[in-house]
C-alpha cells in the first residue's frame, strides 16, 4: 500500500465572489498517487480564517463545505488540510467574498408621542458579524432627514433616540448598516420605514400689543401672551425682547407686560411657552412714534485751561418746551446733578474734568444727551532730566536710560528728548518718559535735555542741559618687578602694576597666591599705574603675585601672574661657608699633624742615635746650611719646636723615651743669631727636619 499526496486543491463553487443569501460550496480536492489499487480513508479539514468549520472522513478524493445562503459574515480566507494513513497536505489559501448585506430590521419604542418627548428605535442586522456601523434616519416631509451614527464593535445591532420638535407632526424613522471589506465600504439597504405621530401638548402662543403694535411715545402699552394647554402643570410662559427677558409666568395660560413706551421699546418680542421638553414660540414686532428727539449738549470748548470759564448749552431741534438739567459722571459711573436750566457757566479746576449730559423731559419721558467729555488742564512745570541709576556717567559700551519728569501737569503729556539739539524721541505718558541711548561714544559728552507740554496754552517748559561722564573700562592690566625674578633676603623690591587704558580713579590691588589669595597691596590713584615699594623681602615674601585692576565701571581685569624667589644675601653665604669649612679645615689639619707625629715617633730611635755619635758635625752642618740656606728656621726654633712636639709624643709613648729626651736636651748647645734666617711656618721646620732625617 505505497501512495503519495502530490496536491491539495481549494476552490468555491459557484465562485470566489458571490452575492448575499446565494449558495456557496467551498470543495476541498486530494491529488494522491497510489502504487496498487486498495482503499485509503482520507480525513478533510477546512478552515475559514484560522477557524475550523469542518471535519470529515471519507474514501473519496474530495470533501464539499455547502452553504445554502452566504452571508457576507461567510467571507474570509479558506484553507484544506487533508490526512491520510499519516501523511498530510494543505492547500493555498482562497479567499472568499460575499458582497452585499442583509436588510436591517428597525423598532420604534412608541408609534404615538408628545411634542418634546423622546422617539427610541432598535436596528439589528441579523447574521451579520461585527464590526458594523448603523445610521439612523428622522424623516420629516419637505425637510433633509436628520442622521445619527453609531459604531457597534461587539453586537450586530444598536439603538439611539430622536427628540420631537416643535413642528414634528408626522415622523418616520428607518436605518440602514454599513462595514469595510477588503478596504471598500460596503452598504445594506434600507430597513423597513416606521411611522411615528407626533401629538401637541399645547397649542403655539398668541402673542398681542394694546392698544396696538404702533403706539407713541409717552402711552401706555400692554403686551400679552397666551396658549392653550392640555395639562396645566409644568407649562411656563415667557416673554423676551433682544433676548431679554421681561416678565414671566408658570402653571398659567397667560402673561401680561405693561409699561410707558419709549423709542427704545420699538423692536421684536418674542413669546416662549415651554413644558417639559416641548417649546412654542411666537413672535411680534412693535413699533413706538418718538415724541421728541433726544437732546445735544455743546462747550464752548473741550480743552480749557484750569481757571477759566467753562459754557455748557443743552437744546431739542423745533422742540423748546422741556425740562432741562445738566449733569456730570462720576468716574465710578454714578450721574451728578448740577443744575436744573438749559445753560451751566462754570469756572473750571483739573478735577471738573469728565463726562457731562443734558436731559430733557416731556410727559414724563426722559432723554439723555450724548455725552461731552470736557478736560481742564493745569500747566505742566519745568521738567527735569535725569540718569535713572542716579549718577550723571555711563560705562563705555553700555546703555544710557534717562528719565524726564515734569511734577505738575495734567496728562496726557508730550516728552521730547534732545541730544546736542537733534530730537532723539518723543513719548506721550502721564508724569514721565524715558530714554534709551546705545550709542555712546568714547569722547561722548551727551548735552542731553528735553521738553515737556500738554494741551494748556502755556505751551512748551524745557529742562536743563544734561552731560554725563563716559566711563573707560581698564583694559590689559600687566604686573612687574625690580629686581625681577629673584631677590637677596633682606633687600627691597619695587611692584609696577599698570593698565592699558581706565578711566581715573582707578583702584589697584596687589595679590600673593596662596590657598586664601592674600591681598598684600591696594590704591586708588588718578593714574594708569602705580609703584609698591616693599622696603624689605624675606625668605616667606617667596611666591607668586598678580595684580587686579578696577574703576567705576565695576569690570575687573587681571594681570598675568609673576613669581619672585627671595635668596641669601652675600653676607649670609659667607657666614654659612664660614661655619662649614672652618670645621672641614681643622678636620683635615688635625689628621696630617695626627699622620706626621706617628710617622716621626717611628723614626725617633734612629736619629738620636746619630745624634749622639756625630753632634758636633751635626751643630756644624746646621750652621752652614743657615748662612747659605734661608729657607729654614734656625737650629735654635728647630730645636724647640720639636721639643714640643717630641714632649708631647714622650708624653704618650711612656718611660721608655725618656733617656732620648735627655740626650735631644744635650744636642742644643749653640746659638745664632734670630734675624739672619726668615721666619717659616712650623710645618715647614717639620718638613726640613724630616729631609735632614732622610739626609
Amino acid at each position: 500500500q505505497v501512495f503519495t499526496i502530490n496536491m491539495v486543491e481549494i476552490k468555491a463553487q459557484p465562485s470566489a465572489k458571490v452575492k448575499n443569501g446565494a449558495p456557496l460550496s467551498i470543495i476541498c480536492h486530494a491529488d494522491i498517487s497510489k502504487k496498487n489499487d486498495f482503499q485509503l480513508r482520507h480525513n478533510f479539514t477546512i478552515f475559514k480564517n484560522g477557524k475550523l468549520v469542518l471535519t470529515i472522513s471519507s474514501d473519496k478524493r474530495e470533501a464539499r463545505y455547502g452553504i445554502p445562503m452566504a452571508r457576507s459574515s461567510d467571507t474570509g480566507d479558506y484553507e484544506c488540510t487533508v490526512e491520510a494513513a499519516g501523511k498530510m497536505k494543505s492547500s493555498n489559501s482562497l479567499h472568499v467574498w460575499v458582497t452585499g448585506m442583509t436588510k436591517p430590521i428597525l423598532t420604534a419604542e412608541k408609534e404615538d408621542v408628545l411634542e418634546g418627548e423622546v422617539v427610541k428605535l432598535r436596528c439589528e442586522l441579523p447574521e451579520e458579524e461585527p464590526p458594523l456601523n448603523f445610521v439612523f434616519r428622522k424623516i420629516k416631509m419637505n425637510s433633509t432627514p436628520k442622521e445619527k451614527h453609531v459604531t457597534e464593535l461587539y453586537r450586530n445591532f444598536s439603538t439611539t433616540e430622536f427628540s420631537v420638535e416643535d413642528g414634528d407632526n408626522i415622523l418616520y424613522f428607518d436605518c440602514f448598516g454599513r462595514r469595510y471589506v477588503n478596504l471598500e465600504l460596503e452598504t445594506s439597504e434600507p430597513s423597513n420605514r416606521t411611522l411615528v405621530t407626533v401629538k401637541e401638548p399645547f397649542i403655539k402662543p398668541t402673542l398681542n400689543a394694546k392698544p396696538s403694535s404702533n403706539i407713541t411715545e409717552g402711552d401706555r402699552m400692554q403686551i400679552e401672551c397666551s396658549t392653550v394647554v392640555a395639562r396645566i402643570r409644568g407649562i411656563e410662559i415667557i416673554l423676551q425682547k433682544n433676548k431679554t427677558i421681561l416678565n414671566s409666568v408658570e402653571d398659567e395660560r397667560l402673561l401680561r407686560y405693561s409699561t410707558v413706551a419709549t423709542v427704545e421699546d420699538s423692536g421684536e418680542y418674542l413669546c416662549k411657552v415651554e413644558q417639559g421638553r416641548a417649546s412654542k414660540t411666537t413672535k411680534l414686532n412693535v413699533v413706538v412714534a418718538e415724541l421728541f428727539p433726544k437732546p445735544v449738549l455743546t462747550a464752548s470748548a473741550f480743552r480749557v485751561d484750569e481757571h477759566k470759564e467753562l459754557t455748557l448749552s443743552c437744546s431739542i431741534s423745533g422742540f423748546r418746551k422741556a425740562n432741562f438739567s445738566i449733569l456730570r459722571r462720576n468716574s465710578n459711573g454714578d450721574l451728578q446733578w448740577l443744575k436744573n436750566s438749559r445753560n451751566l457757566t462754570m469756572r473750571v479746576y483739573v478735577n471738573n474734568s469728565g463726562s457731562y449730559i443734558c436731559r430733557a423731559e416731556v410727559k414724563g419721558i426722559v432723554k439723555e444727551s450724548k455725552p461731552v467729555r470736557i478736560n481742564v488742564y493745569a500747566p505742566v512745570s519745568k521738567p527735569t532730566l535725569s540718569v535713572v541709576s542716579g549718577l550723571p556717567e555711563v560705562v563705555l559700551g553700555k546703555p544710557l536710560w534717562l528719565i524726564c519728569r515734569s511734577v505738575m501737569g495734567t496728562p496726557p503729556i508730550t516728552f521730547t528728548f534732545y541730544k546736542e539739539n537733534k530730537v532723539q524721541k518723543i513719548v506721550v505718558n502721564d508724569t514721565y518718559a524715558t530714554f534709551l541711548d546705545e550709542n555712546i561714544g568714547r569722547n561722548d559728552k551727551g548735552g542731553y535735555k528735553c521738553d515737556a507740554k500738554n494741551h494748556h496754552s502755556s505751551g512748551t517748559k524745557a529742562s536743563n542741559i544734561l552731560n554725563i561722564t563716559v566711563i573707560v573700562p581698564t583694559r590689559n592690566a600687566s604686573l612687574g618687578s625690580n629686581p625681577y625674578g629673584e631677590v637677596e633676603d633682606g633687600s627691597g623690591t619695587v611692584f609696577l602694576c599698570s593698565v592699558k587704558e581706565g578711566s581715573w580713579p582707578i583702584h589697584f590691588k596687589i595679590f600673593k597666591k596662596t590657598d586664601r589669595e592674600d591681598l598684600v597691596y591696594e590704591t586708588s590713584e588718578n593714574a594708569d599705574r602705580i609703584l609698591w615699594h616693599k622696603e624689605v623681602m624675606k625668605r616667606e615674601d617667596t611666591g607668586t603675585y598678580y595684580c587686579i585692576a578696577s574703576n567705576r565701571a565695576n569690570v575687573d581685569v587681571k594681570s598675568q601672574p609673576i613669581t619672585i624667589s627671595v635668596i641669601l644675601a652675600a653676607w649670609q653665604k659667607g657666614i654659612i661657608a664660614a661655619f662649614v669649612l672652618i670645621p672641614i679645615a681643622g678636620a683635615i689639619a688635625l689628621t696630617l699633624w695626627w699622620f706626621l707625629v706617628k710617622k716621626k715617633t717611628a723614626k725617633r730611635p734612629s736619629m738620636e742615635m746619630s745624634r749622639s755619635a756625630f753632634g758636633t758635625n751635626l751643630t756644624s752642618e746646621k750652621l752652614t746650611r743657615e748662612n747659605n740656606d734661608g729657607d729654614y728656621y734656625s737650629g735654635s726654633s728647630y730645636i724647640e719646636d720639636g721639643e714640643n712636639h717630641m714632649k708631647s709624643t714622650d708624653e704618650n709613648k711612656g718611660p721608655d723615651l725618656e733617656s732620648a729626651e735627655v740626650e735631644y736636651t744635650e744636642v742644643e748647645v749653640s746659638t745664632l743669631d734670630p734675624h739672619r734666617a726668615p721666619v717659616q711656618k712650623a710645618t715647614e721646620t717639620v718638613y726640613s727636619e724630616i729631609r735632614k732625617a732622610n739626609n
